[in-house]
């Protein structure tokens, strides 16, 4: 299946999706804690089926769940 643009989120618009600040984004970012980015010649773009898949396993009932980081369970700190 082809993808389009439609389909890419940039920064920005993720940060807004989540109610946090680009910044915030950068620095889970940098630190591993999103879902898979792209970054061909400059721009940073998510893909939005990682961001469903990502939000999906951030999913918890209770503070006391964990959740799946980077394929190992934990819990996210963010």
């Amino acid at each position: 299946m082809a993808s389009n643009a439609s389909d890419l989120l940039t920064p920005e618009e993720l940060a807004e999706r989540w109610h946090v600040t680009p910044e915030t984004l950068r620095f889970w970012r940098y630190n591993g804690k999103t879902p898979p980015y792209m970054k061909i010649n400059g721009p940073i773009l998510y893909r939005f089926g990682d961001i469903l898949q990502f939000e999906k396993e951030c999913l918890r009932r209770h503070t006391a769940d964990n959740v799946l980081i980077n394929g190992m369970e934990g819990k996210m700190e963010v």
